[in-house]
């Protein structure tokens, strides 16, 4: 059922309204990953109370995972723990095939090409 809400609310509304609703979207979770792992780094530093991994995987999952790359290849936080980037990347993938069907729903002629 929930799989079905996205594609039905993006037929209600021109395609242009639904791409700048998506890249609003990213765009803000991105940003709040990235303060995330910018916490979790300083936290870590200072030897205080950790962001739990789940929670930053669930921030990737939810479209974060562009702010999360960044913050693992400039901040270098996460990027020597194999499993943490394993998960980073499915959460990545699943995101990116999850828009590319928006997408291919959206527009039929993009789907035919």
């Amino acid at each position: 059922m929930i799989l079905w809400t996205g594609p039905c609310l993006a037929m209600q509304f021109s395609d242009r309204t639904v791409l700048y609703g998506l890249g609003s979207w990213y765009a803000l979770a991105g940003l709040w990953a990235f303060v995330s792992f910018a916490c979790d780094k300083r936290a870590a530093r200072k030897h205080r109370r950790r962001t739990p991994e789940r929670h930053l995987h669930l921030l990737e999952l939810l479209g974060g995972f562009p702010g999360a790359w960044l913050a693992i290849l400039f901040l270098r936080h996460k990027s020597s723990n194999p499993s943490f980037l394993l998960i980073s990347v499915l959460t990545s993938a699943t995101n990116i095939v999850l828009v590319a069907g928006l997408l291919c729903l959206m527009m039929p002629s993009f789907a035919a090409s």
